[in-house]
């Protein structure tokens, strides 16, 4: 039918113009409304047509075939409201029909309310008990600022299918009886709740799972939240254990019932997630996101996460690997339910790549890898060979009798993006760290995960966007096997601008010595951020931040920094530290000696205890808060103008400079001192330090000059020509003695310059800091 044929059509069913046109844009709508419209073959009545349009709105791909009963009872009137179209479609969702399986319709028509009356005397009964029994005192108080919806879904729990007008004119009815006329202080809107962060808007779908690939450049969306606790409590919304075939695109058999049963029964209803690392490199921001989505679910709805190693190539396997990930996974403050191996299942998943090729679904092929590698390979000439020549094969690859190679297991099936029949099983004569020689044959991710997935039980797949297009190979393998089927749901992948996350690009910036190691400050792996100074917490938050949509989220550094700041500004204790150390004697100092002064650790909280500073006639202050020739506006020391000395309860003025002969570098200020009670209020209190211990301080900036240092048309040059200059900066500073004792990862605010923490490298002769994050953004950049 025509586009103007089928507006014409909509408008019959009661839609506006512009409704019907928007209508139109969407596809499935406009093909459920077509076949809707093709069931009725009476005129319709009032208002059945917007109740066809609301059916339409949420017909699922998995209980078409009902369509035509569906619209028989709406237009018969049996479904004559929107209450009783969404429970239609629940019933049969949930009783998991096809097309060719007759609906119990006395029980439909039961779970729906079919005939069941509820009569304008009953709705005003009960409305006048919660308006002026229950609810009266609190609307006495709060008048029209009242919540009226609250009294709707308590009626409606009482009254389930009275009719929603009905329902709510009688209880504004009431309402009115109850407080009168609104008055002038009713028309006032209450003031809105302020938001703890302003968050930068993308255009993405809110679902975690989403049809077509958004990419963003900037912060989520209102997806995300403050704490991860709070985003999978209120912002992300998965089906309910047992409920898979609820979902888009589950594919329900004659067996899901029965499986999904045997499921709770196994599990007691209970959510299990589970993070899936390959353990062949070093975690990075973006697991952060993924350890974050599959154990913070599970933790929000009382359930369980599985820390499940996907130990299916040894090639690249090492154990310092397997060490990392789970040291990562703890520091993020997780506990895995259990720690498991995708080797665990080696036999079991040997034993189903069986029966697949006995029940002609997978087959042994000799195409090579290089032939069928890309979007359209030639089909493989061996698809159609006999079920018992590929058993024969397969078990040749078992015992090694093929070469490396020279022979693949591939299944029968056909991917969302076309491309067909993918390697289940491939030979690798290397030793597996878990199983030694036990085998030369290993399985793929795309055969391994889903298997194992539903091995363990796991209610949510959770995984990136990119494992949208193994969708149709996860379920068709279970189904294929008829074991319990999970449901997989995809997320958009966290980037992060001026950054690498690539392992084969960090070892190339490892053996060109631009960076350390894995965890250089610099970089942004886990162990990275962690030795820089990040809180867990903040991380988590970020992560939070980032909310659970389809879209793909690049951020800049900043926006981490940011969590990072709101973190250790309420958690690091401050401290007086001169990274560029500056002389000053006093001449007048008003002591006979040093002086122990207590200073607070959070100056704005003093209840959070104190810490000694010693105060002496030689003191060190920043070199950068003098100025022989100041310019206009310059607030600090200079020749002709004083400051405060943080804590110490003096103003100092400059007497004499001292000078280098031959370079004229200033070497010491010898100055005079004035109680800050009888002295004038100077423009800026400095930081300083008396008898101080000496830091090493390691500042570190972006490691790359530009927002995609793998974009070779931003960087034609490759990655490791866009190396910032001074990406790392080393000076020797001074502190006071409260420093002398620090343990590594220790986290402090020096005063007036930023937040750092402790670096393994700390020893007992040598204590190191990395600056963590400036006070403020762009605070410590060039």
């Amino acid at each position: 039918m025509a586009g103007e044929d089928l507006i014409i059509k909509f408008q019959e069913l009661g839609m506006s113009e512009q409704k019907a046109k928007e209508t139109l844009k969407n596809a499935n709508l406009t093909r459920n409304l077509q076949l809707a419209l093709a069931e009725t073959t009476q005129p319709l009545s009032d208002g059945v047509g917007m109740l066809l349009y609301h059916m339409a709105t949420k017909l699922k791909p998995q209980i078409s075939g009902q369509l035509p009963l569906l619209v028989r009872y709406i237009a018969e009137r049996k479904l004559d409201n929107t209450q009783r179209v969404d429970a239609a479609l629940e019933y049969v969702l949930k009783s998991g029909q096809k097309k060719n399986v007759n609906v119990d319709l006395a029980e439909l028509e039961r779970e729906c309310g079919v005939g069941v009356v509820v009569t304008p005397e009953e709705i005003e009964r009960v409305v006048q008990q919660k308006v002026k029994g229950t609810y009266k005192q609190t609307l006495l108080e709060q008048r029209y600022h009242f919540n009226a919806f609250k009294i709707m879904q308590e009626v409606r729990n009482e009254l389930k299918w009275a009719d929603a007008k009905s329902l709510k004119a009688a209880i504004d009815v009431e309402i009115f009886d109850l407080l009168g006329p609104k008055t002038e202080a009713d028309l006032i809107p209450l003031p809105k709740q302020s938001e703890k962060q302003p968050k930068a808007k993308v255009s993405s779908n809110s679902k975690p799972e989403v049809k077509v690939s958004t990419t963003s450049t900037s912060a989520p969306d209102d997806d995300g939240a403050n704490t991860i606790a709070e985003l999978m409590k209120t912002k992300v919304h998965f089906h309910a254990p047992g409920e898979n075939f609820k979902t888009d695109g589950y594919v329900v058999t004659e067996h899901t019932e029965r499986l999904l049963r045997e499921h709770l029964q196994l599990t007691g209803g209970l959510v299990q997630t589970r993070f899936p690392p390959e353990p062949n490199g070093i975690l990075h921001i973006g697991h952060a996101k993924a350890i974050n989505i599959n154990f913070g679910y599970a933790a929000a709805h009382k359930g369980v996460c599985y820390l499940r190693y996907d130990d299916t190539n040894p090639e690249k396997e090492e154990e310092k690997f397997f060490v990392g990930i789970r040291d990562m996974v703890e520091w993020l403050g997780y506990t895995p339910y259990k720690v498991t191996y995708s080797s665990d299942n080696f036999q079991q998943l040997y034993d189903w790549a069986v029966l697949l090729i006995r029940k002609g679904l997978a087959y042994v092929c000799h195409q090579k890898a290089e032939e069928i590698k890309g979007f359209n390979p030639p089909p493989s000439p061996w698809r159609e060979r006999p079920i018992e020549e590929s058993l024969q094969l397969f078990e040749d690859m078992k015992h090694g009798k093929i070469d490396e190679g020279a022979a693949t297991l591939r299944l029968k099936l056909t991917l969302e993006e076309g491309k067909q029949d993918p390697v289940a099983y491939r030979i690798k004569f290397i030793p597996h760290h878990r199983t030694g020689s036990e085998w030369c044959i290993y399985p793929t991710y795309d055969y391994t995960h889903c298997l194992c997935d539903s091995i363990e039980q796991i209610t949510h797949s959770l995984c990136t966007k990119e494992f949208q297009s193994r969708r149709s190979s996860y379920y068709w393998l279970c189904n294929a096997l008829n074991i319990y089927c999970p449901v997989q749901w995809e997320y958009g992948r966290l980037n992060m601008n001026y950054a690498l996350v690539s392992k084969r690009k960090i070892a190339k910036l490892i053996s060109e010595r631009i960076v350390h190691n894995w965890d250089d400050p610099r970089l942004f792996t886990l162990t990275a951020l962690r030795r820089r100074g990040f809180p867990a917490e903040a991380i988590n938050n970020f992560c939070a931040q980032m909310g659970v949509t389809g879209a793909q989220i690049s951020v800049d550094p900043a926006m981490l920094e940011a969590a990072v700041r709101d973190v250790l500004n309420v958690t690091a204790p401050r401290r007086l530290v001169v990274l560029e150390p500056l002389k000053v004697t006093i001449t007048n100092y008003p002591h006979p000696g040093p002086v122990e002064l207590q200073v607070p650790n959070f100056p704005q909280n003093p209840a959070l205890g104190y810490h000694k500073i010693t105060l002496d006639r030689v003191i060190y202050i920043e070199r950068s808060d003098f100025k022989l020739e100041p310019e206009k506006g310059y607030r600090r020391l200079s020749t002709q103008q004083v400051v405060g000395l943080r804590h110490a309860g003096l103003v100092i003025s400059v007497q004499q400079v001292v000078r280098d002969p031959a370079t004229g570098e200033v070497l010491e200020l010898v100055c005079s001192s004035e109680s800050a009670e009888q002295a004038e209020k100077p423009k800026a209190f400095v930081q300083w330090v008396s008898q101080p211990i000496e830091l090493e301080v390691r500042l570190y900036e972006q490691l790359f000059k530009h927002k995609n240092p793998e974009d070779p048309n931003e960087v034609p040059g490759g990655f490791l020509s866009d190396i910032s200059d001074n990406s790392m900066s080393v000076l020797r500073a001074y502190s006071d003695q409260s420093l002398s004792g620090v343990k590594v990862y220790d986290k402090f605010q020096f005063e007036r310059i930023g937040f750092f923490s402790v670096d393994p490298d700390t020893s007992g002769t040598r204590i190191v800091f990395n600056r963590t994050v400036g006070l403020k953004e762009d605070s410590g950049k060039k």
